[in-house]
């Protein structure tokens, strides 16, 4: 009995078509969504993008990172400074924000990829204090009090509707790529040695894997694509500061848990994450630190009973998959073995 080796699910056409039809009815959005709804719609986008970045950097290449908040903070300062005091328009400042914390990235990783393990979590986290406190002391970004972004700026995405749909579609539009980048790197040959990595790495090292300039790669699209999302997120708020944009709870803690409770190593994880995060939010924010211990017990709770997160609850009882990436093996009778 012949066999083949599929990555496709039962309903690839299928949810290939929802997911369109879902990405155009968020692009419509604005004809029908208030300001308020489009800024919640656009720091869930942020947020989703960050942990997907957050969750192919752990989940599949093994790179426990708890300083991203860093390239967050660099990309929205980045942004505010290109397009703020240089006078460089929007659509060319946001790359160019992303190609600054991919940029200090570099040497950063050069460094901290000699470290493994706790070590390695503990340097990202120290690089980002330091960086924190290096801004902080820098008066021409304003120093501790941050600074706003200039008027003509904001004037320059039209009035407050049409800069909102704008930030709304420029949200959207990174979290597609973010997502669409991450489906198509771990259905390559190098999202396979991503996996033989982070499930064994002397091993793949054996096999002639490049384990270090393969996570080196990955971090720095990683840290590429954050730095636009952190340019986007202060883009909305029209100012920045050290103490929101190096905030390790709001750009780290979160999004470590969005992915925790979604599922680490599945791509669908973080989209299920969000939507819970912000769910919870919205319900147990009035009850002050209750909100955060809540969170903090749910993701404990996660790891103990369910290390794969609620998608991996789902995808071992019912075999969903949004994001084949996994190889299965195919019978000719249309079985798998």
């Amino acid at each position: 009995m012949g066999a083949t080796i599929s990555r496709s699910g039962p309903h690839g056409p299928k949810i290939a078509l929802a997911g369109a039809a879902v990405v155009l009815i968020l692009a419509a959005l604005p004809a029908f969504a208030d300001r308020a709804t489009l800024r919640l719609a656009t720091e869930m986008a942020g947020y989703l993008t960050l942990a997907v970045m957050w969750n192919l950097l752990a989940g599949y290449a093994g790179v426990m990172s708890i300083g991203q908040q860093v390239f967050v903070g660099l990309g929205g300062y980045a942004f505010f400074v290109v397009a703020g005091l240089w006078g460089v328009p929007v659509f060319a400042a946001l790359p160019l924000a992303g190609a600054f914390a991919a940029f200090i990235a570099l040497p950063i990783a050069l460094i901290l990829f000699r470290l493994n393990g706790a070590y390695f979590a503990v340097a990202t986290w120290v690089v980002a204090e330091i960086a924190a406190l290096v801004i902080a002391q820098t008066y021409a970004v304003g120093g501790g009090a941050g600074m706003s972004l200039p008027t003509q700026v904001a004037k320059s995405l039209g009035n407050n509707d049409q800069r909102s749909a704008l930030i709304w579609w420029l949200a959207l539009a990174l979290c597609c790529i973010a997502a669409g980048l991450a489906y198509l790197w771990m259905r390559s040959p190098r999202g396979l040695a991503l996996m033989a990595m982070r499930d064994d790495e002397i091993a793949a090292a054996g096999l002639g894997v490049s384990t270090t300039r393969n996570r080196i790669m990955v971090y720095l699209i990683a840290t590429f694509i954050t730095g636009i999302a952190g340019a986007i997120l202060f883009l909305v708020k029209l100012r920045i500061s050290p103490s929101a944009a190096f905030d390790v709870n709001e750009w780290t803690a979160s999004i470590i848990f969005i992915v925790v409770i979604g599922g680490l190593g599945y791509l669908e994880g973080p989209l299920l994450g969000v939507l819970l995060f912000f769910a919870l939010r919205a319900l147990l924010a009035g009850f002050g630190p209750w909100y955060l211990i809540a969170l903090g017990a749910l993701a404990i709770a996660t790891m103990l009973f369910a290390p794969g997160g609620l998608w991996g609850l789902i995808h071992r009882r019912f075999g969903w998959e949004i994001f084949p990436v996994r190889r299965r093996v195919i019978l000719t009778n249309g079985e798998t073995p």
